[in-house]
């Protein structure tokens, strides 16, 4: 670093000229990346008028406000070439899986990294509907919400609140090194986690489902497969010997593995972030169900949705279209953050929508929902900035014909992503080299350091921008306390 450029450097490199200092670097190129700490090394001296806050005599840091174009941690889990509209779980193109896998087998790959022997699966299948069970305490837990509580802020608390009833899996209380050692007590502690909040996880969405209907909590039946057994825990009433709908379960499992992972998204990181403290599993997972929750992520589908009922009809589709170029409406459903072409779910997920609809009958929105996506796909505006149809298209109109609520759709997307946050999170925890904390870095542009003035001596200053002072809200219902405490001082 700093020196003359070697004769011999290798053509895997970056060569950098700090032109503050005209010192030359060389950055060696692993996989298509070079290391953010390698910038540290490009020191200068500060100059006229820079800023302490600076710290340019620290070296450079990378700004990526977003995570535009930062990787954070290197894995062999999930694989996505948004230029070619790709998407592999461990190597596996997620067509395959789609139409040969099931969801708890394509489960068992992305935490394992293989496909599961017949004994392997079936160990697995076992201790995942084992751990279906819920504490009876965990009852009280989610009958305490309330029954307009959002599913998604009863299935966030719930997990965190599994936590508490398992202080087994607690590093807080067992050691740091719980989930790190590698050895096998360490590896069944982990995995009994996993089996437990993939398990549980559809008895929690079932009784955040419930609640709101004033229905008492199913237990877990006994001889179903997984989406069946999370169908069952939904809809049982008191039927004998009941069992959902195959092609609705199939559906269902389909749509489950198709969410099970996508690589280092927002929830995904979430679950690093706060992975990274070494904190129990319970507790990451709820962190990454609470970044999910946001309508950027994992409301997406709900939103397409509303978007076809405020169109209305297939006839007021191009005046739709319109209004989406004169940015006036969102066109919800198309584009995606990674892929710059048609997301690969997006197929899969349309024949699947075509079996449901054979059982169902077809949603009034339907010929709406195929009208804009021909009238999109074949209008240059969209075809030029990239914008083609992505998994939530088309998944939202399952879920409807499914009759699962609309506030419910990102329960549907929590569950099986569980998955994907454990399998992120068991490779962080084994990784060589152990886990470093999180810690990004920011870029201070606020005052430089000031003397402090007590609150008799400060002046009123005009305030031009509302941001800058608390808010006065409104108290619909204490405006007489209010007053009487005012009265008083």
């Amino acid at each position: 670093m700093g020196k003359p450029i070697p004769a011999d450097a290798s053509k895997e490199s970056l060569t950098v000229t700090d032109n503050r200092t005209g010192k030359t670097y060389v950055v060696p190129i692993e996989h298509n990346s070079i290391k953010a700490t390698a910038f540290k090394d490009m020191k200068a001296k500060p100059g006229p008028g820079q800023r302490a806050e600076d710290e340019i005599e620290n070296g450079l840091r990378v700004y990526d406000p977003g995570y535009q174009n930062t990787a954070v941690i290197s894995s062999t889990i999930t694989f996505i070439d948004g230029e070619k509209g790709i998407l592999r779980y461990r190597g596996y193109p997620i067509e395959q899986l789609a139409e040969k896998s099931t969801f708890l087998e394509s489960a068992y790959l992305l935490l394992y990294g293989e496909l599961p022997t017949k004994r392997q699966f079936h160990l697995f299948e076992r201790e995942v509907l084992h751990h279906t069970y819920v504490h009876r305490d965990v009852d009280d837990i989610v009958g305490a919400f309330r029954y307009d509580a959002h599913p998604m802020a009863i299935l966030t608390s719930s997990f965190a609140a599994l936590g508490a009833f398992a202080p087994e899996a607690n590093p807080s209380l067992q050691g740091q090194k719980l989930y790190t050692q590698g050895d096998v007590p360490s590896l069944a502690v982990m995995d009994k986690q996993i089996y437990r909040l993939i398990g549980k996880s559809i008895s929690l969405a079932a009784m955040a489902f419930r609640i709101r209907q004033g229905r008492p909590f199913n237990q877990p039946p006994t001889g179903l497969d997984y989406t069946s057994t999370f169908l069952y825990l939904l809809d049982h009433l008191n039927e004998k010997d009941y069992k959902p709908h195959p092609v609705l379960a199939k559906a269902l499992d389909v749509l489950f593995l198709l969410h099970a992972d996508h690589e280092m998204n927002a929830s995904a990181a979430s679950t690093l972030q706060v992975g990274s403290t070494l904190v129990d599993p319970y507790s990451a997972v709820s962190a990454a169900c609470a970044a999910l929750y946001g309508p950027l992520h994992g409301g997406a589908n709900e939103a397409v949705i509303r978007m076809l009922i405020a169109i209305g009809s297939p006839e007021n589709v191009p005046e739709y279209l319109e209004k989406v170029k004169r940015k006036e409406v969102v066109l919800s459903g198309f584009g995606h953050r990674v892929y710059r072409t048609s997301d690969p779910r997006s197929f899969v997920i349309r024949k699947t929508a075509e079996e449901v609809f054979k059982v169902t009958g077809k949603d009034p929105l339907l010929e709406t929902a195929i009208a804009l996506h021909d009238a999109a796909i074949k209008d240059d505006y969209f075809v030029k900035r990239r914008l083609y149809p992505n998994v939530d298209f088309w998944s939202g109109l399952i879920y409807r014909a499914m009759n699962f609520p609309t506030d419910f759709f990102p329960v549907l997307f929590a569950v099986p992503r569980v998955v994907g946050w454990l399998a992120h999170w068991r490779q962080m925890m084994l990784q060589a080299g152990g886990v470093k904390i999180w810690r990004p870095r920011q870029l201070y542009l606020g005052e430089g350091e000031r003397d402090y003035v007590t609150i008799d001596e400060r002046a009123e200053r005009k305030i031009t921008n509302p941001k800058d002072e608390p808010t006065q809200v409104a108290h619909a219902f204490s405006k007489r306390g209010l007053l009487s405490r005012d009265s008083k001082l």
